[in-house]
C-alpha cells in the first residue's frame, strides 16, 4: 500500500520565525544617545548641556549632605529588606503631600509611591485609561520628550495645543487657551507645575489664575507633572500653580518626583497624587492604583523614600536639605543670569525658571556645535542651564553666538 502523503502546513518548523524574529528594530532614544556621544568624546573641554542633572559650580553631581547624613542614619536603623507593599513608604508619600498640596490639605488627596516621575506619570496614565470613556489627554507643545510615550502607551489620545512661540520666547497664552476651550468635561490636561521642561517658560499667576477657572467651568481634570519642585523661585513658590488648579478641580493627578529636588536621580524616588470628588472615590482609586502598580513594578524601590523620609521627618536634616536646595537655585538663577548678560538675544534667558530654556539654533547648529566646541545638547536647542560649571558658561555662550552669527 501506497505511504499517504502529509498534508503541506507551511513552513517547517526548521523555517517558522521565532519569537524575537519577528520584532522591528526600535530608533535610538535621542537624549539616550546624545548622553552616551557626550561620554565618548574625549576633549576635556566638552560641554555636557543634554543630560537633565544639577551640577555645582565645578561641574559635578554632588549627594546633598542632609541625604548623606540620613544614608548614615539608614544604615543603623534599618533592620530589614522584606517587601514594602505596592504603596511604597506611606510616610514618606504624606510628608511629600504636605510639601505639595500644603500641611492642611483636601482629605480626598491620595497618592503612592512611584519609580521615580515616569513611573508616577505611566501608572497615572493607565488609571485615566482603566477608567474608560471618551478621554483625552491635552499636551502643550513643546513638551518633556519622554511625555508622549509614556501617556500615549496606555492608549489615551493624545491633543496638541500649543503652549510656547519659539520666535518671542514666550509662552502663546491665548493659543493655549483657545485650545483648552475646546476640551470636553472629563477631558485631561498635563500642565508643568513649575520650571517648564523643555523651555524654562512658567506660567504667571494670573495665569494659573485663569487656567484654574476653566478648569472649574469646563469640569477638565488637570494632570501636572512636579518634577522640579524648589529649583525655581523655592519650594513654597513653585507649588503655587499646582495648588490653585488642585483646589479648582473636582478631579486632579500630580506626578511629583524627588529626583532633582533631593538630587537621588538613580534611586528612582516618586509619588503619583490624585484628588477624587468623595472620600469613597478616593478609596476605590486608590484601589486601583494599588492594582495597577501590582503589575506593572509590584513594589517601588525603598532606598531613596526611605532616606527623604528620615530627611523630612528630622528638623535639622530637614533645614540643611532646604538649605542645600535653596543654594541650588540661586546658582540656577545666577547662571540664568550670566547667560543673559552675553547678548540682548539670550536676555529671555534670565526671565525663566528652573534647570532648562530653549535656544534659538536649528538642528544643523546645534551639530555644528558639537563638531566644532565639543558642546552638546538637544536638537531642538534644549539645553540643562546648570550643566554648565562656573568655568565653561563664558565659553558656551560665545560658542552659542558664533553659531547664532553664522
Amino acid at each position: 500500500m501506497a505511504m499517504e502523503t502529509l498534508v503541506d502546513r507551511g513552513p517547517s518548523l526548521q523555517e517558522a520565525p521565532l519569537l524575537f524574529d519577528r520584532l522591528e528594530a526600535q530608533p535610538a532614544d535621542s537624549l539616550i544617545a546624545l548622553i552616551a556621544l557626550a561620554e565618548a568624546d574625549p576633549r576635556p573641554t566638552k560641554i555636557d548641556v543634554g543630560v537633565g542633572v544639577y551640577r555645582d559650580s565645578d561641574g559635578n553631581t554632588p549627594i546633598l549632605r542632609a541625604v548623606k547624613k540620613a544614608e548614615r542614619i539608614l544604615e543603623q536603623v534599618q533592620t530589614t529588606k522584606s517587601y514594602i507593599g505596592s504603596q511604597g513608604d506611606a510616610r514618606f508619600t504624606q510628608l511629600i503631600g504636605e510639601i505639595v498640596f500644603g500641611p492642611n490639605h483636601d482629605p480626598n488627596i491620595v497618592g503612592l509611591q512611584t519609580p521615580g516621575g515616569c513611573g508616577a506619570l505611566r501608572i497615572g496614565a493607565d488609571l485615566i485609561a482603566r477608567a474608560g470613556g471618551d478621554i483625552r489627554i491635552f499636551v502643550g507643545q513643546p513638551t518633556w520628550p519622554n511625555h508622549a510615550p509614556l501617556i500615549g502607551t496606555a492608549g489615551v489620545p493624545m491633543v496638541d495645543y500649543r503652549y510656547y512661540d519659539r520666535a518671542t520666547h514666550r509662552i502663546d497664552f491665548d493659543a493655549m487657551m483657545e485650545s483648552l476651550k475646546g476640551a470636553r468635561r472629563g477631558d485631561v490636561v498635563l500642565l508643568h507645575g513649575c520650571c517648564h521642561n523643555p523651555t524654562g517658560a512658567d506660567l504667571d499667576a494670573d495665569q494659573w489664575r485663569a487656567i484654574a477657572d476653566l478648569v472649574a467651568a469646563r469640569g477638565l481634570i488637570p494632570f501636572v507633572d512636579l518634577a522640579y519642585q524648589g529649583l525655581g523661585n523655592g519650594l513654597e513658590p513653585d507649588a503655587a500653580g499646582t495648588r490653585l488648579v488642585v483646589q479648582a478641580a473636582e478631579q486632579a493627578l500630580v506626578a511629583q518626583s524627588c529626583d532633582k529636588n533631593f538630587g537621588i536621580y538613580r534611586e528612582r524616588t516618586g509619588n503619583l497624587f490624585i484628588k477624587a470628588s468623595s472620600p469613597a472615590q478616593a478609596e476605590v482609586a486608590f484601589g486601583n492604583l494599588i492594582g495597577l502598580a501590582r503589575t506593572m513594578w509590584s513594589m517601588p524601590p525603598d532606598h531613596g523614600a526611605a532616606v527623604a523620609r528620615i530627611v523630612l521627618e528630622d528638623p535639622d536634616l530637614r533645614a540643611d536639605w532646604h538649605a542645600e536646595l535653596t543654594d541650588m537655585c540661586a546658582r540656577i538663577r545666577r547662571i540664568r543670569a550670566r547667560l543673559a548678560a552675553a547678548d540682548p538675544r539670550l536676555a529671555y534667558i534670565g526671565g525663566e525658571h528652573g534647570m532648562f530654556s530653549m535656544l534659538p539654533l536649528t538642528p544643523d547648529q546645534v551639530i555644528g556645535l558639537r563638531a566644532s566646541h565639543g558642546i552638546y545638547m538637544a536638537p531642538s536647542g534644549r539645553f540643562n542651564v546648570v550643566g554648565l560649571s562656573d568655568d565653561s558658561v563664558d565659553r558656551f555662550a560665545a560658542a552659542v553666538l558664533e553659531a547664532m552669527d553664522g
